[in-house]
């Protein structure tokens, strides 16, 4: 007698498994900031059509993608030659956020708080009917090790990042002893232009990314 797997079991394990490509379908949110996994985003939302994302997400339980702006702003103004819409220019390398808190401001704009989860890459998008964007991605994994030695001098420059009672009120996700969750939280509060956090975010090795990071701070100091 064979013993045979249940593909659901096999799914669920790649579910709960970070180290599993996954391949999955998503709004995406373009914006002018880089969300890090772990990572805190606090959003004030007016368009319709982010008012109706954030609505299914928060009734489906699921996420949406934050991917950055190449240039401008994600307003659709531009038409194919077929007269849909064309998508807004984004980079390929995103994050999966996840709604924490919500609330509704007196002056009708809708608050979220979101929660950075894995980082994942764009394979193909689709305009909806709205000029909401969707887009099968996959997910990217990144692997975490023990923080090095040579790397300990950053933890005390996050830590005073992390000290600052703005920094305190968004409460994000950290690990002090793990290489990828301090490259992810400096690289995700240093004040630098979006494209260089973009860069820090595509890299696929922690180790590498606090190695730049140290240049970085180096220049920020001098």
């Amino acid at each position: 007698m064979t013993d045979q797997k249940d593909p659901m079991d096999s799914e669920e394990a790649g579910r709960n498994d970070p180290s599993v490509t996954r391949l999955m379908s998503m709004p995406l949110f373009p914006l002018r900031t880089v969300l890090f996994p772990g990572g805190t985003l606090p959003l004030r939302i007016f368009e319709p059509r982010y008012v109706d994302m954030v609505r299914w997400c928060m009734r489906e339980s699921q996420g949406f993608g934050v991917v950055l702006l190449r240039e401008g702003s994600d307003v659709l103004d531009a038409k194919n030659p077929d007269g849909h819409e064309k998508a807004p220019q984004i980079f390929d390398v995103g994050t999966q956020a996840q709604i924490i808190d919500f609330d509704q401001a007196d002056n009708g704009l809708l608050g979220i708080v979101a929660r950075g989860g894995e980082k994942f890459s764009v394979l193909r998008t689709t305009v909806e009917a709205d000029g909401l964007v969707r887009a099968d991605v996959r997910s990217l994994h990144e692997p975490a090790k023990p923080l090095a030695d040579s790397h300990e001098t950053l933890v005390q420059v996050l830590k005073d990042l992390l000290s600052h009672p703005l920094i305190q009120e968004l409460d994000p996700e950290v690990d002090l002893s793990e290489d990828r969750s301090v490259s992810h939280r400096l690289a995700d509060l240093l004040p630098v232009a979006p494209e260089l956090k973009q860069w820090l975010l595509e890299m696929s090795n922690p180790s590498q990314r606090l190695s730049e990071l140290q240049e970085i701070v180096k220049q920020l100091s001098s």
